[in-house]
């Protein structure tokens, strides 16, 4: 037995010891939604005190942080209090207020993205415009500010319209196929990106640590549901022509560097039938492409962002299996308590990872979990997404 040690009467001391000191880093995450419990999910490995700001007590993160505080992600008082208490700050989201996340970083708080990168991101048309400056290969674009603008971009059509910020999972944003489809854009600065015929649509997300050294997971393809405009599943590795392969992670890791920030980045890409590539949009945080990455990758995502955020080593963003993802999704026609129909099904199918996001309520097309696959057969992959889709469903309780 070690007998250098003794105690100091203090239940938690010791005096004379020869143990190293535990320091006890406060992180804090602003948004408690399905990404901040996930991410909270993996804290649990790491010597941490967890802090969430969020302005719903029954969010998903809520029961999973050390504290939780009531607050709005885009008030300058709540993200600055929120801030002085921990010692480095993600979020979740990209809606936040910067003006907070500028003053703690000048106050010596370690704001992992920079509040910089965030700046950029946050806004479709900085993002576009950050794009042409660092030579990052992307649609063609024209900015509006109003909806009476669009009539003057005939020319610029078929094209997507993309409200500057507020979008999110598909909303804001609108196809504009014709001078019919006008009406639907947005009276707001906004984005008119000229539409690109797309063969597959690609996510990278890169890790950038603390000392600039960078590592990439392997790409996934996503597939969209064409309606709501979410993500339907993804198939990741995503097969690819070598050339193709490495245009995405060249590009992506140019585009992440640029931004000249630690952080974990998810960058979707478009391949053409030319086997170009152009990148679509940029996220500054961990993201719905990744999460296959909790079983199927040996540092997942969301270990890797801890990694980052505590400043140790990064992970193996290698994949173990291939794997799928399937979101699930409140189905139409159902809004109130949820009700997960077929759960028993799904949870007895062999090599399937379903995480549940804790949210009561559901209503049509609202994210309630996703289910990972892995199987070394593609196949197999596809055949049990397309089951799953068509099995597990979010509906009402007494609808």
């Amino acid at each position: 037995m070690h007998t250098n040690s003794t105690r100091d009467g203090n239940k938690n001391g010791y005096k004379n010891s020869n143990f190293a000191k535990i320091t006890l880093m406060k992180a804090g995450i602003l948004g408690g939604g399905q990404l901040g419990r996930m991410l909270l999910q993996a804290a649990a490995n790491y010597t941490v005190e967890t802090f969430v700001l969020e302005n719903d007590p029954h969010c998903p993160a809520a029961h999973l942080c050390h504290n939780f505080i009531l607050g709005d992600i885009t008030n300058f008082d709540d993200v600055y209090a929120f801030g002085k208490k921990v010692d480095v700050l993600t979020i979740e989201i990209e809606n936040v207020n910067i003006e907070a996340l500028e003053k703690l970083e000048a106050e010596g708080v370690k704001v992992i993205p920079k509040p910089s990168a965030i700046k950029i991101i946050k806004n479709k048309i900085k993002q576009k415009g950050f794009y042409q400056v660092n030579e990052i290969p992307t649609s063609d674009f024209v900015v509006t500010h109003t909806k009476e603008s669009l009539p003057h971009h005939h020319a610029f059509l078929p094209a997507v319209h993309k409200l500057g910020e507020g979008g999110y999972d598909g909303k804001g944003v609108q196809i504009i196929r014709t001078k019919d489809d006008f009406e639907k854009g947005f009276d707001a600065p906004s984005v008119l990106e000229k539409m690109v015929a797309i063969d597959k649509e690609l996510a990278m997300i890169v890790a950038i640590a603390q000392d600039g050294s960078a590592t990439l997971y392997p790409p996934a393809e996503m597939i969209f549901d064409p309606v709501l405009n979410l993500l339907d599943y993804q198939i990741s590795p995503a097969i690819l022509p070598e050339k193709v392969s490495w245009k995405a992670e060249a590009i992506a890791l140019k585009l992440v560097k640029a931004f000249n920030s630690p952080g974990l980045f998810a960058v979707e890409l478009f391949v053409t039938k030319d086997e170009e590539v152009f990148v679509n949009e940029t996220a500054p945080r961990v993201h719905n492409s990744g999460h296959h990455s909790i079983e199927a990758n040996y540092s997942s995502q969301y270990d890797m962002l801890w990694r980052i955020m505590l400043n140790y080593p990064l992970g193996n963003p290698d994949a173990i299996l291939p794997s799928a993802i399937v979101n699930i999704l409140g189905a139409e026609g159902h809004s109130g308590e949820a009700v997960y129909t077929n759960l028993a099904d799904v949870l007895g199918m062999d090599n399937v990872f379903v995480h549940l996001y804790g949210k009561k309520q559901t209503k049509p097309g609202r994210k309630m979990g996703h289910v990972t696959i892995m199987h070394k057969d593609y196949q197999d992959l596809r055949y049990k997404a397309n089951k799953i889709k068509h099995t597990l469903k979010v509906e009402a309780k007494n609808s």
